[in-house]
């Protein structure tokens, strides 16, 4: 937010006499609430939340930058094979509704996935041979086949997905988690983001703002992991520099913080005095956190050979366990590398062989420890791809364009049915014809699963109260464990 226009928020008369009522050593904290929010507990939860009972203490969200193939993964169209290379029925697939890097074609022939499917699990799960991992842990996960959404390029439709708005400058669902719930570790950020690239793709590229407070106060954005190197920069004192010296260094910028708080009343002033403060704290509790000396053998195995590779897909996965375990909040990956426009035949696979293993390890790790059933695990990417090959149509090759109007997620964990598969799609993996699950409505359960009616976590912003979902979003109750 701009600081002046908070500021001038901040003014009125609750907000002077809460800060006159609380004294001066309160104001680094007050300033950091608006008129019209309420006082945080002692975990920085608000106290109005949980809003009905939580299924989940924490979120592990896997976001697969790209657009993962659902028509190469998911959703199995045996029939399609004998339409190879037919034109895709325009009854199907208006002109109107393909993007502009494919709309100049003058051909849209049908590209049936080359990949085997098979089913799996007790449930009977169709998943491709591309995910062996996955397959073997398919009963623990909820397919939802049935996911749409309006945007059809990378940066709206991922900022969507992470904000529940195409515009930029919204809040990201963890922030709005943090913000609602806040932390049950105070040596560590309630919300960390972590980044990976894939082997095969570079991928599209993942701006700052999906893991930001937007509106929110700036202590709600999420903490950003680097992906080599130390995972924060300044983690350790240079030499020469105790703890104690630490200390006192911080306590005396603190003072000057605080009398520029107290003078100007900016929130980005308190802001940076909490950062100092968890700065500190992680300066002992991250080295022990990326120290994975103590994970056996069997458990890096699990993981894969990359377990310990930092800023692989794999260590981020078993960092996410560790974040769990240690009481964060919001765990966010990002992969990166899914956009097959073309030879979808090779970078599907590769995408794969980078993700799959480490997926399923995960859920396993989780179950293995007792804590899946309070962590939800989310799976997913910001659209689909097409039926209709982009380019030239060989039977070696083909490439996949955007596609908003379905794709797949899985979820599982935190109070979800696992073993089943919601919603469906046309024969041609073009439209959603049962029971349609909106951006908006994926948010909305995610929120309810952790205690939250998505309708209440609200924030006053330039005069109205936004929330995550805007004036959308509906609980997919069917896919919810009673």
């Amino acid at each position: 937010m701009n600081p002046a226009d908070e500021f001038n928020l901040l003014q009125t008369r609750r907000a002077f006499l809460g800060r006159g009522a609380m004294g001066l050593g309160s104001i680094a904290m007050g300033a950091l609430l608006n008129a019209s929010e309420q006082t945080a507990s002692a975990t920085g939860a608000l106290p109005s939340l949980p809003h009905i009972a939580p299924k989940a203490k924490r979120v592990i969200y896997l976001f697969q930058s790209g657009g993962p193939s659902q028509i190469d993964l998911f959703d199995y169209k045996p029939g399609l094979a004998k339409h190879f290379g037919e034109e895709v029925p325009t009854s199907v697939y208006p002109a109107e509704r393909k993007t502009t890097m494919t709309s100049g074609q003058k051909s849209f022939p049908v590209a049936p996935s080359v990949f085997k499917f098979a089913q799996h699990g007790q449930s009977g799960t169709w998943l491709s041979e591309n995910l062996p991992h996955l397959s073997k842990v398919v009963d623990d996960i909820c397919v939802i086949k049935s996911m749409h959404t309006e945007a059809i390029n990378h940066d709206p439709a991922a900022t969507l997905c992470q904000t529940g708005s195409v515009i930029a400058g919204r809040p990201s669902m963890g922030a709005w988690v943090n913000y609602g719930l806040g932390s049950d570790n105070a040596n560590l950020p309630a919300f960390v983001a972590l980044t990976s690239n894939g082997s095969a793709k570079a991928g599209q590229p993942l701006y700052d703002r999906l893991w930001g407070a937007g509106f929110l106060p700036g202590r709600f954005q999420g903490v950003k992991f680097r992906s080599q190197g130390d995972p924060i920069l300044d983690l350790y004192n240079p030499d020469g520099v105790t703890r104690p010296q630490r200390r006192r260094m911080l306590d005396s910028i603190q003072k000057l913080n605080q009398q520029s708080a107290d003078h100007f009343n900016d929130p980005a002033i308190a802001t940076r005095i909490a950062q100092y403060e968890l700065a500190y704290r992680m300066q002992m509790s991250v080295p022990e956190l990326i120290d994975f000396k103590s994970e056996s053998k069997a458990v890096l195995d699990l993981y894969g050979p990359e377990a310990t590779q930092v800023g692989k897909y794999a260590y981020n996965c078993l960092l996410a366990r560790r974040l769990a375990e240690r009481g964060v909040r919001f765990i966010q990956l990002y992969h990166r590398g899914w956009d097959a426009h073309n030879n979808a035949q090779k970078q599907v696979p590769a995408q794969c062989r980078d993700t799959d293993q480490p997926t399923a390890a995960l859920l396993s790790d989780l179950k293995q420890r007792g804590m899946l059933d309070d962590t939800l695990v989310v799976w997913g990417g910001e659209f689909g791809r097409t039926i209709y090959c982009q380019g030239k149509l060989t039977d070696k090759v083909y490439g996949r364009d955007h596609h908003p109007s379905c794709f797949t997620y899985w979820m599982a964990g935190g109070g979800i049915r696992g073993g089943m598969t919601y919603g469906e799609t046309d024969d041609y993996s073009v439209n959603v014809v049962e029971n349609p699950v909106h951006v908006h409505d994926l948010q909305a359960t995610i929120l309810r699963q952790l205690g939250i009616d998505h309708e209440r976590l609200t924030y006053r912003y330039q005069g109205r109260d936004f929330r995550l979902t805007d004036v959308h979003g509906k609980i997919v109750k069917q896919i919810v464990a009673s």
